[in-house]
């Protein structure tokens, strides 16, 4: 069975993304619709399955290990400052109107921080590709965007943990700062000293592809210390990227990780997150969804922008960077679950917010090329 849904997910992917990109937007939002059409919701031809999910796990993973071996580090280092103001800017306004839409809810205040902190997250897994797509990983707005994501990452689990404690549950703020602060400066100490001697070690071996598999064991130990310490496993990849980026095996670990990445891994990644949306039930609550997808978008495009603004970009550009911060993706649904464990939130409100992340990570493809591709047009323009 699963043999058979691998077929259908990369025919129905390869041709939804191909059908996508000739009505000018990018192919991720044909692969993203496309899964929503082949899951439960709609034809019920592909089921959700924990091998699925494994599957798609490691396609997000690599994903973001690509977007590391792409990013320029003295580009990373310039535009620290920038994402400092995207990251931070893009947690405090959706912090604050998810707290304020929680009251206005009826929601208990404890409940209604903890709305306005999910509404904080977000997942560029989603925006690489489509930052890929319109030629902008590598511009100093994707640049921003993928620094201000890690930023956001860090400032947003430490939020949780500080909330939870107040919730009776067992977290402790202060093992999670340590843990945090141990796995970012041991990834950074190891990315900078052992990642190329490794590399150096592995690459005569007489075995095949022997760059490529060491390279690919040390995007998954960082994937995998990353989750262990309460950072997500994206941003771990993202970081073995960026250490294998200085090496001189660079362009050919990148070459063969996205073959196979984008091959397999990678459309399924794209694909099951539509086949896990879940439409049951949800016209009961079709107006909270509205209002919460509205300020979920609204919040984070806004605040980004500002963030970018006050960093020197110009206003077509700043909208760019909050597009691509909008997509909550599998950090917000992390969130949320932890919420249901903590009776945080209610079974209702859980499926609606389910909803709004879905809502959300659709809907960030077509708006980073509406805001980029007016950029790109400005840009020829002046030449």
């Amino acid at each position: 069975m699963l043999i058979l849904q691998l077929a259908v997910i990369l025919i129905a992917s390869k041709i939804a993304g191909d059908i996508s990109a000739k009505l000018g937007q990018p192919s991720v939002l044909g692969k993203l619709l496309i899964g929503i059409l082949l899951g439960p919701s709609v034809l019920g031809i592909i089921s959700e399955t924990e091998t699925l999910n494994e599957i798609s796990q490691i396609g997000v993973i690599l994903l973001m290990f690509i977007a590391g071996l792409e990013t320029d580090l003295d580009d990373f280092k310039r535009t620290g400052k920038a994402a400092g103001f995207v990251g931070v800017n893009g947690i405090v306004v959706p912090l604050l109107l998810g707290y304020l839409a929680g009251i206005f809810m009826d929601l208990s205040q404890i409940q209604s921080w903890f709305l306005g902190l999910l509404l904080s997250a977000t997942s560029v897994s989603i925006s690489v590709q489509a930052l890929k797509e319109l030629n902008q990983l590598k511009s100093r707005e994707g640049t921003t965007i993928l620094g201000a994501a890690v930023i956001d990452d860090v400032l947003v689990i430490i939020a949780l943990a500080f909330l939870m404690s107040f919730t009776g549950e067992d977290v402790h703020l202060g093992q999670i700062i340590v843990k945090k602060v141990f796995f970012f400066g041991g990834a950074i100490l190891v990315g900078w000293k052992v990642v190329p001697w490794v590399l150096r070690r592995f690459a005569p071996l007489r075995i095949s592809e022997a760059v490529l598999s060491s390279a690919l064991i040390i995007c998954f130990l960082f994937a995998y210390f990353a989750e262990f310490t309460g950072v997500a496993a994206i941003i771990g990849a993202y970081i073995a990227g960026v250490a294998i980026s200085v090496t001189q095996y660079r362009e050919e670990v990148f070459e063969k990780v996205e073959t196979i990445s984008y091959s397999l891994f990678v459309p399924v990644f794209f694909t099951t997150i539509g086949v896990s949306a879940e439409f049951g039930g949800i016209s009961d609550h079709l107006g909270l969804i509205v209002i919460l997808s509205i300020i979920a978008i609204v919040s984070k495009l806004i605040g980004s922008a500002l963030g970018a603004k006050v960093a020197g970009f110009n206003w077509k550009s700043s909208l760019g960077i909050g597009s691509a911060m909008v997509s909550r993706g599998e950090v917000a649904l992390i969130i949320a679950s932890i919420g249901m464990e903590a009776k945080l939130l209610t079974q209702d409100l859980f499926a609606v917010l389910i909803v709004v992340v879905l809502v959300t990570t659709i809907v960030t493809p077509p708006m980073m090329k509406l805001f980029f591709k007016t950029e790109k047009q400005r840009m020829k323009k002046v030449i």
